[in-house]
């Protein structure tokens, strides 16, 4: 149920009601809001702030151990090949024959 009567009256009735309210209540609201929404505020950036520094850390943790397994696998891939040439017989002329 509306406040006012419906229409375009109506619309500029409440419209201009809410906007009167506002103007006389904010001067209150406007410290008691500043007061609670800065500390939160602050809250949330120094969570944040902490948040992206341990996950650097285990960003940079987690590319080493990357890097470090990637280094494996290559020792790994060329101590195969070594063995692969030490194994093939090598083709000679004489051999060959």
């Amino acid at each position: 149920m509306p406040i006012f009567e419906n229409g375009l009256k109506g619309n500029i009735l409440n419209g201009l009601a809410i906007g009167i309210g506002a103007a006389i209540v904010a001067p209150a609201l406007i410290p008691v809001v500043s007061s609670i929404v800065k500390p939160l505020a602050k809250a949330v950036i120094k969570g944040g702030i902490l948040c992206y520094e341990r996950s650097k850390e285990s960003i940079a943790e987690i590319s080493e151990m990357v890097e470090d397994i990637v280094a494996e696998a290559k020792a790994e891939v060329h101590e195969m090949q070594e063995r692969q040439n030490v194994t093939e017989p090598v083709m000679t002329e004489t051999n060959q024959n």
